[in-house]
């Protein structure tokens, strides 16, 4: 039974748990300050443990005794659990779409005698392996157009949104660059820019530029594709006022208070939908060919909990990514990369299954 430490008890943090100490095969022990947050895990193979992180060489005697450190903690303190766990001899697994942060992350992992694999969630995480399968089929590749969206079933209000994850991990996807490649050539884009829109089974959709979303797909694909973006999905006229936020009343540059007015104003919601949207085209013996791959997952009832898609998502992704390196079908030492993750593995897998049930 290997031996798991998730930081973060967060929403996603309960449905990693869930997932993991279901199954019978890991013991988790779940690590966050804040004591109500740990008061709602599941009790089952789970020890609680309420801890600061502080610097990396004390937070490494936390992690001693454990197999795996999961890290589903805002994105600032993602290098600090990662130095955590190589200095402990612990695999790393995390969930940031912090692009930063994962750079560190790649420096961490050289040299290391254990797996370093960020970006396993939903974007980055699953939607990298959906790109990446979809581009080993073609012999010679154009475009690779990448779309992600988790929205609410029942919309209302001006802004057609409502919370569903991390307020912070969302106001960095619409303030920080996004990277791309155009023309052959890796740039850096302005967020909420390029927008444009989209029907997918008869619902109109908008999408427009992000940080985070890409992963390392800008390294992997670099001198192999002329065009490849990602794009965060969400119901017409929601950029508009976003973009009013931060650039007309410059919110964006003052986090804490876009904060504040978000998590204020808008409700979190558990009826919600995650679309998933791959368009990859290119050459196939010899002629110009176009590949999509649309997925749309659900809120849905795990074990006794109800849970929101984009709960079921993420934790899917890392869990799944988790039993991936126990099994042995990823590298367990150095640096990971989301697209090293065949995609038919990860459909097959007991948490992976998630999305593959999909409409």
């Amino acid at each position: 039974m290997k031996k798991v430490l998730l930081v973060g008890g967060g929403k996603i943090g309960v449905a990693i748990t869930e997932f993991l100490s279901s199954t019978g095969d890991y013991t988790v022990t779940v690590a966050d300050r804040d004591a109500s947050a740990l008061a709602l895990m599941p009790k089952k193979n789970v020890t609680l443990r309420q801890t600061e992180i502080g610097n990396a060489e004390n937070f490494a005697h936390e992690v001693e005794g454990h197999d795996i450190v999961l890290s589903a903690t805002p994105f600032h303190l993602t290098a600090s659990v990662a130095e955590a766990a190589k200095r402990a001899g612990a695999h790393y697994l995390d969930l940031t779409e912090d692009v930063e942060s994962t750079r560190i992350i790649k420096r961490l992992a050289k040299g290391a005698d254990t797996a370093f694999i960020p970006q396993c969630g939903l974007a980055p995480g699953f939607i990298s392996i959906v790109a990446a399968d979809l581009a080993r089929k073609f012999d010679r590749l154009r475009e690779v157009q990448m779309r992600v969206g988790a929205l609410p079933v029942f919309p209302t209000g001006a802004l057609k949104y409502n919370l569903t994850w991390s307020t912070d991990g969302l106001i960095n996807e619409y303030c920080n660059p996004c990277e791309s490649i155009r023309d052959g050539h890796r740039v850096e884009v302005p967020a909420l820019e390029e927008l444009e829109e989209f029907a997918l089974d008869g619902t109109e959709y908008e999408a427009f530029n992000t940080s985070g979303g890409l992963g390392t797909l800008c390294d992997t694909l670099e001198g192999k594709v002329e065009n490849l973006n990602y794009k965060t999905v969400r119901y017409p006229g929601h950029r508009d006022i976003v973009k009013m936020l931060v650039r007309d009343l410059r919110l964006g540059v003052r986090r804490d208070v876009l904060k504040d007015v978000l998590e204020t104003a808008i409700p979190i919601t558990f009826q919600d939908v995650v679309l998933v949207f791959v368009t990859v085209s290119g050459w196939r013996e010899g002629r110009l060919t176009q590949e999509s791959y649309a997925r749309k997952i659900y809120s849905q009832r795990v074990g006794d909990r109800p849970m929101s898609a984009i709960q079921i998502t993420t934790a899917a992704g890392i869990c799944a990514v988790c039993d991936m390196l126990v099994d042995g079908k990823l590298p367990k030492k150095g640096f990971v990369r989301q697209e090293e993750v065949k995609l038919a593995d990860f459909l097959s897998n007991r948490f992976g299954r998630y999305y593959a049930k999909g409409h």
